[in-house]
């Protein structure tokens, strides 16, 4: 008998035949003889259409108010389940994120998990040996206002219960069957992997991967919670998630990514002298934008030029504050691309094989895909390429790597 959290997201509770295949799989779990906590994210397209309610009333309304608003949507989730598993005659509960012990820090709308008090649910669980059912997503400050954990923040949920309960396992179910070398909905020949290191995980899931928030992957690699991903709508084994992982047979790699929130800047006729890299970089920090790639040009004729990625939502921000000091970093004009995406291999197997650069840049040569800007670390290679060669890219590197 074990202790077991899952979580399910918003497609795998989508409507109320899906919430019973979620309360079946709950019940199951249990019947086996496990604890169980059930932690679910809002039904569908819930969280967008609340968001559009609120634009109906006030479109600049304030991010206390669309937390409170928002959490709604995973209430209602988590009651209609434990309905549907109270039809099925077994004892469960729902809790919100604050009844539930979730406290956070003040930053509605991004906040931050600071501790959970598990007295209720270890109460619940043990008093009257009860499934619990948590709304994700979601906890309450030091105000008593309630929060928000920002998008993906049922992952995260889900994994600071299993590290605070000291679950055996946590389950992440999606509505896909594992972790993938590439996304299966849009790459021919994707192969499931039965194991993943958590820094591969992690790599993956910074860089556009969509199955796992990368702070829930931080979490569970920090606290060594046992972690699995799998499918809510097929009964199968998942890929677990661990600090050690066996490498798939005859790959260095283990998947393929692409980001498409990205955007590229080049500052052209810079001034060749000590210190404006310093300037640059530190007036985006200070003002909360996040960079990148950089790549600095050779100098030439006292000048250089330096070319960096952003996120899109940051760069007319970013190009409005650069703009805004001219006259002391001393740049001829600034030049914008947003058409533009970041593809990369992740894998730990890369520490140990040469040439596996060699052999990314060999497929996107021989699909004529030109390559602009190239970051690379100890267990991933990124490039920065058109958009409109996105899933021509995706498709030969994870070709050139894992087919046949």
């Amino acid at each position: 008998m074990g202790l077991i959290v899952q979580k399910f997201g918003g497609t795998s509770v989508a409507n109320a035949e899906r919430l019973r295949n979620v309360a079946r799989i709950i019940a199951d779990t249990y019947r086996k003889g496990n604890r169980v906590v059930a932690v679910l994210s809002a039904q569908g397209d819930t969280t967008d259409e609340l968001i559009e309610k609120a634009k109906e009333i006030n479109p600049n309304a304030s991010k206390r108010e669309m937390d409170m608003l928002l959490s709604t949507g995973e209430q209602i989730s988590c009651s209609l389940c434990a309905m549907a598993i109270e039809t099925m005659g077994l004892p469960v509960v729902s809790l919100t994120g604050w009844q539930a012990g979730v406290q956070t820090n003040s930053s509605y709308s991004s906040a931050r998990i600071k501790k959970i008090q598990v007295e209720r649910i270890q109460s619940e669980l043990d008093r009257s040996n009860s499934i619990v059912i948590v709304t994700g997503f979601q906890g309450i400050n030091k105000f008593g206002d309630i929060t928000t954990l920002g998008r993906g923040g049922s992952d995260t949920s889900a994994v600071a219960l299993a590290a605070a309960l000291k679950a055996d396992l946590c389950q992440i179910y999606t509505d896909v069957e594992g972790i993938y070398t590439a996304d299966p909905r849009h790459v021919k020949g994707a192969k499931k992997l039965d194991e993943i290191t958590f820094d591969e995980m992690l790599e993956l899931a910074s860089l556009g991967a969509q199955v796992l928030h990368n702070r829930s992957v931080e979490m569970a690699k920090k606290y060594r919670v046992n972690l699995e991903v799998l499918s809510s709508f097929a009964n199968k084994p998942g890929t677990k998630v661990k600090e050690v992982a066996k490498q798939m047979e005859k790959t260095q790699i283990s998947g393929v990514a692409k980001d498409k929130n990205v955007a590229r800047l080049a500052l052209v006729g810079v001034e060749d002298r000590p210190g404006i890299a310093y300037k640059v970089f530190s007036l985006l920090g200070q003002n909360d934008i996040n960079v990148d790639i950089i790549l600095q040009s050779i100098g030439r004729n006292d000048t250089q030029d330096i070319s960096f990625t952003v996120k899109r939502s940051d760069v007319d921000k970013a190009k409005e504050i650069l703009e805004g000091h001219k006259s002391s970093l001393r740049f001829e004009h600034i030049d914008v691309n947003k058409n533009m995406v970041k593809v990369s291999i992740v894998g730990a197997g890369m520490l140990d094989n040469a040439g596996v650069a060699a052999t990314m840049f060999g497929a996107l040569y021989d699909a004529d895909i030109n390559i602009h800007m190239i970051s690379t670390s100890e267990i991933k290679i990124s490039v920065l390429l058109d958009e409109a060669d996105t899933d021509s890219a995706v498709q030969a590197i994870h070709d050139r790597f894992f087919g046949e």
